[in-house]
């Protein structure tokens, strides 16, 4: 099975942090956001992986190529580059990954993470991953017939028709004949709101007879803003606490408190503060005097004398406050 990762856009929603890292390429719990949905694609799937295509911008660099090419072969598969120069839509991205659409073929963008049991039925045509959401007008979702098979994709239904919205990964058994389908729209110039649509190459092919089915996952979690991010790392920690170390042993520590599951990473240091619970502090973070949750602190930020939750610091941030002199009296409040 081949792996294809659709993560050539910045994200918008994410400025000021995605003004130079790209969306998929932010860290959680210590992890790039593709390099963990990579990694539980594969624990939880029993298919072996033999290629793994990230689809990325041209300007990513060499240094992110390396980065991936090092997650797939740790992994067990090879990793290919390929480029997406200019956003098109989900069908276009897609297929910039042409080479790969072969066999069977497991795709996710990389743009959420989730928890979920990838039990994949390779004798079936088509699987999309779903999960059921309260306000499906916001989404792309799936209508079933009586027997559990889709009969129709309908993008953001201003009446119900179904809460099963898509997440965005899908299964395919035959991946010639859906780069065949994504071509088809790029050569006859089938367009929604000017994009090339995943959406619209499934409806033909449905039409066509073949046969899509549904699965769920148990939890999708958005990284598309900042307090979307922080949550998700909130729940990340929650769901590895037991089965990673999430403690670098190059963390210093001195006269301090961490709270619970944190992430601390390497070379660290904390000094005089309360850090946690859900807080990741990446690669050579300092934080001093300070009171910290619910929040992610980047490679090599400063913090010091602030109190900092649900929030998002990028790289080298110098964070600060100067510490202030009291004298305060009975009954005082200070706000």
């Amino acid at each position: 099975m081949n792996i294809i990762i659709p993560m050539a856009g910045m994200g918008k929603r994410m400025r000021p942090h995605t003004l130079t890292t790209a969306k998929p390429l932010l860290p959680i719990a210590g992890k790039a956001i593709v390099q963990r949905l990579v990694e539980d694609i594969l624990a939880t799937s029993n298919e072996k992986v033999d290629e793994i295509a990230f689809i990325i911008g041209p300007s990513f660099g060499p240094d992110v190529e390396k980065h991936l090419l090092s997650v797939a072969q740790s992994l067990g598969a090879t990793g290919k580059i390929c480029y997406q120069h200019e956003p098109q839509g989900t069908a276009h991205a897609i297929l910039c990954a042409a080479d790969s659409l072969k066999g069977n073929v497991f795709i996710a963008f990389a743009d959420t993470l989730f928890k979920a049991t990838f039990s994949i039925d390779t004798n079936k045509d088509a699987i999309i991953w779903t999960q059921k959401v309260h306000d499906p007008s916001a989404f792309g979702v799936v209508k079933l017939n009586d027997v559990g098979e889709i009969e129709a994709f309908v993008e953001k239904p201003k009446e119900f028709v179904s809460d099963l919205a898509i997440i965005g990964v899908y299964y395919f058994k035959d991946g010639e004949n859906l780069k065949k389908e994504l071509q088809r729209l790029i050569d006859e110039d089938i367009k929604l709101k000017g994009e090339y649509q995943i959406t619209d190459a499934m409806d033909h092919m449905l039409k066509k007879g073949m046969k899509f089915y549904t699965d769920q996952v148990e939890e999708w979690l958005d990284c598309g803003n900042k307090d979307a991010t922080v949550y998700t790392n909130r729940r990340i920690l929650d769901i590895k606490k037991d089965s990673e170390q999430l403690i670098a042993a190059s963390a210093r520590l001195e006269n301090s408190v961490i709270i619970a599951p944190c992430y601390i990473g390497e070379n660290v240091v904390i000094k005089n503060s309360v850090v946690g619970p859900y807080v990741s502090l990446e690669k050579g973070a300092v934080v001093e005097d300070s009171r910290i949750t619910d929040s992610i602190v980047g490679q090599e930020s400063i913090v010091k004398n602030m109190q900092l939750q649900n929030s998002m610091l990028g790289k080298s941030v110098n964070y600060s406050e100067k510490p202030r002199e009291l004298s305060l009296g009975d009954f005082s409040t200070q706000i």
